[in-house]
């Protein structure tokens, strides 16, 4: 049952009456209570089930409620200590053996231990495992390389991996890493993403559908207890509403501020802080590079130098995304090339290029999809890309389809009557998009995303060796070969990052947005 300050604390954050427009000033400015944190979502979540989960939408829940062995650290894409104080890597990158961290218990009081984290993957793994039909679990093949778990002691946990797999840190880290309760789930079975029980930040009080999803701060977390006492996550789908609502003082806070009031905020800078960040996220065209005219590299060049892709990041997506460069996003620091920057636009280099490649005056058609995850408003970026590249002397055909129709013509592979096609990525470790994208063996009938059918020997080894060394400032190295030589093939035009945003009031502080796209608010404070 609900105490009676969370009865007063939900009551505050049920939706307010709104009467104003989103350029004017609210008739009433509301006060949100100054113990509890109420933030804006984009949707209802899917699930609290870290393991069920997939939403960006969730994640944001799901990593105040849990930890994992291992985490990201603040503003960073780096590996850090979580529920494993330290970690070792056998030599020949087979064995992973963990260090647990003593005295943490899960919110229902029982301990974490070795136990519970086992337990956590073979859910996922091993489909005869009790609990495996509390699932589906989508994203387990992050782990699939673990063969099997021991537990020495109650604070050893060992990974014995199938071959070596150097990402498996960066999956860890990721929310379908994070360690749930054994006997919550036990407990309640496939319901327990409604009653989700972790060792985190913040303990689940309850969950009202389409209403919100409140939390309240563990006192007793082991790594500092959080600065408010509760957080109202609100799901707001609709982005005018949770406008207003900021601009009521309904929320404190709201994520994925629509590009065309990013302004307004900044704009009003004495009562709000809008905050960017450029996450692992890449938006590109691929080109076929199997027909005629991208088998020349030349022609790939010249259309990334005909691409302007600062007036589609500035005036199409009003500077909610930056210039990308290549396969590795800027936000893996570790791993990005530094030296590589972004084609420039040079119309008359483009135009040269294609006189050599004897391609001027081309035909293309060009697949665009109507809109998808991580798409960033495609068709206007489309129909710009189509001008520019007329303006070189490139006639491009744009043809225009539903999602799930797009991605079953894109994955099959580009045929030889499809030139371009556009695609975004969302990756939690450099190795995930150009393996999957980019080597040989990714070509789509070798069960691969290399939709455009590159081939580059080199990137291939490049690559395999990236995967296989567990030695990170190598594995840094190798990616920012793989960048150097991808950004001179150019499979792809290079097109944008998106950067995420998010709009506080001025009673906010230490708050922070994530290059992973998750929010950590325990160290967040209001006045």
């Amino acid at each position: 049952m609900l105490s009676q300050v969370t009865i007063r604390l939900v009551r505050i954050a049920l939706p307010l009456c709104l009467a104003f427009g989103l350029g004017g000033s609210p008739v009433t400015q509301a006060a949100t209570p100054a113990d509890a944190l109420l933030i804006g979502q984009v949707a209802e979540p899917q699930s609290l089930d870290p393991q069920v989960a997939t939403a960006a939408n969730d994640s944001r829940i799901l990593v105040n409620i849990y930890d994992g062995l291992v985490r990201n650290g603040e503003g960073k894409l780096d590996i850090e200590p979580a529920l494993a104080t330290r970690w070792q890597i056998s030599p020949d990158g087979l064995t992973y053996r963990f260090e647990l961290r003593r005295d943490v218990t899960f919110q229902d009081g029982t301990p974490f231990n070795a136990e519970a984290a086992k337990f956590t993957f073979q859910r996922m793994l091993d489909d005869q495992h009790p609990s495996h039909n509390t699932g589906p679990f989508p994203l387990s093949f992050f782990f699939s390389s673990i063969k099997s778990i021991e537990t020495p002691d109650d604070h050893t946990l060992v990974f014995h991996l199938s071959e070596p797999f150097a990402p498996l840190l960066s999956n860890l880290a990721t929310p379908t890493g994070l360690i749930v309760s054994p006997t919550a789930v036990k407990k309640y079975g496939k319901n327990f993403g409604r009653h989700p029980v972790g060792t985190g930040a913040f303990k689940f009080v309850e969950w009202q559908a389409n209403q919100r999803v409140v939390v309240t701060a563990n006192a007793g977390y082991w790594d500092g207890k959080p600065a408010v006492k509760y957080v109202v996550f609100r799901p707001i789908t609709d982005g005018n509403t949770r406008v207003a609502e900021m601009l009521s003082g309904g929320i404190d806070a709201m994520v994925e501020v629509p590009p065309d009031t990013v302004k307004l905020f900044a704009e009003k800078s004495k009562r709000f802080r809008l905050y960017e960040a450029t996450g692992p996220h890449v938006w590109y065209v691929m080109l076929n590079a199997q027909v005629p005219p991208f088998n020349d590299v030349r022609v790939r060049q010249a259309v990334n130098y005909a691409v302007n892709k600062q007036s589609l990041v500035d005036n199409i997506l009003q500077g909610s995304a930056g210039i990308t460069d290549g396969p590795v996003p800027a936000a893996f620091s570790w791993a990005a090339n530094k030296a590589v920057a972004p084609y420039p636009y040079d119309p008359a280099k483009a135009r040269q290029l294609l006189k050599d490649a004897g391609a001027e005056g081309a035909t293309l058609t060009f697949y665009v999809t109507e809109g998808g995850s991580g798409m960033l408003d495609p068709v206007p970026m489309a129909t710009a890309i189509q001008a520019d590249l007329k303006a070189v002397g490139l006639n491009v055909k744009i043809e225009t389809y539903e999602w799930n129709t797009y991605l079953s013509k894109v994955n099959a592979g580009l045929d030889n009557q499809t030139h371009m096609a556009e695609m975004a990525w969302m990756t939690n470790d450099p190795d995930t998009l150009p393996f999957l994208t980019l080597r040989t063996d990714a070509w789509p009938k070798k069960g691969g995303f290399n939709s455009g059918y590159y081939s580059n020997p080199q990137v291939d080894r490049l690559l395999e060796q990236a995967r296989l060394t567990t030695d990170n400032a190598r594995r840094g190295q190798l990616y920012r070969q793989v960048q150097q030589i991808v950004h001179q093939d150019a499979p792809w035009i290079f097109v944008a990052n998106w950067k995420q945003n998010a709009v506080t009031s001025t009673r906010i502080g230490h708050f922070a947005l994530q290059p992973n796209f998750n929010l950590l608010l325990n160290r967040v404070t209001k006045r």
